[in-house]
């Protein structure tokens, strides 16, 4: 039996603006042209030169009711927390941290020059899970498995042969050809993979139709079935049995695939605080307000 391929059914554009206190970033999700992806409620990619674009960073801000990932590509960024926890990543790797009931942190650069870039997802928490234990780990760049792949056919789902080539996977969360990404949570059983592939490379993967997922190129063009995408472009995809990425030009390309189990829940949002309704959207509010939102320790 054929497998049915996912295919894009939209492309987005990112939206420049800042955040945090300053910040210059692209807003991929959580703009105009894209408000959600269920269970994805914001995607940013961040990225400069110049020390002044990036510099001030994200001062202590509360969450309620979410996840936050930040992966980074290039540089360093600073973790501290009203539960206590504190961390520091360097290229390759990334922070999971669940708001739950309530937390307090700060996310700051560590390097006063060069090139800071990467990634922000927030990720929607099931209605019985919004008021769970605040939680943060991170994951250093040597704990993410690389695979490096060979060329596939596009109609195959079996492995490709894992051999010392150019073009390789990096498996952040959830699964790939029988390895699993460091990060554990089950709440919406992500996947986010980060392919960085060579001239005319191909890869095919299996996805899961009863996910909602997106393909976003960081640099050069790739082709997912009948689109090419190119850099600054976000694919959403209508998923089924699996996904093929061609990379028909000469140099590099490099994409994150990511999807999850959509919630099928109603959103309230105020800022940093998702919930399911308008009064448990004020009663974060009154408890930020109150002091009583997170257990704070000094940040």
């Amino acid at each position: 039996m054929r497998r049915q391929q996912s295919k894009v059914i939209q492309v987005v554009r990112g939206v420049e603006q800042s955040d945090g206190a300053g910040v210059k970033l692209k807003r991929i999700i959580g703009q105009r042209q894209l408000r959600r992806l269920d269970p994805f409620l914001m995607l940013d990619e961040f990225g400069s030169d110049h020390a002044d674009d990036y510099i001030a960073g994200f001062p202590p801000h509360p969450h309620r009711g979410f996840q936050t990932v930040t992966y980074m590509l290039q540089g360093k960024m600073g973790h501290k927390d009203s539960v206590g926890n504190q961390g520091v990543i360097e290229d390759g790797g990334l922070q999971w941290m669940n708001a739950g009931s309530g937390i307090i942190h700060e996310e700051m650069p560590q390097q006063t020059e060069g090139k800071l870039r990467g990634f922000q997802l927030w990720v929607n928490l099931p209605a019985d899970e919004k008021m769970s234990a605040p939680g943060y780990e991170d994951i250093q760049s040597k704990q993410v498995p690389e695979l490096f792949i060979d060329s596939v056919d596009n109609n195959s789902l079996e492995p490709p042969k894992i051999m010392h080539e150019p073009s390789k996977v990096r498996v952040l969360a959830g699964e790939y050809n029988g390895v699993n990404g460091p990060i554990k949570t089950h709440a919406v059983s992500p996947h986010f993979l980060d392919f960085h592939l060579k001239g005319d490379a191909n890869v095919a993967f299996k996805t899961s139709h009863e996910h909602q997922g997106f393909v976003y190129v960081y640099e050069g063009v790739l082709n997912v079935g009948d689109h090419s995408l190119n850099s600054g472009d976000l694919g959403v995809l209508a998923m089924s049995d699996e996904l093929v990425l061609h990379n028909q030009s000469a140099g590099d390309a490099k994409a994150i695939f990511v999807s999850g189990l959509p919630l099928n829940e109603p959103v309230a949002q105020y800022g940093p605080f998702v919930m399911n309704t308008e009064a448990e959207i004020q009663q974060a509010l009154k408890d930020y307000q109150q002091g009583t939102l997170a257990r704070t320790v000094a940040l």
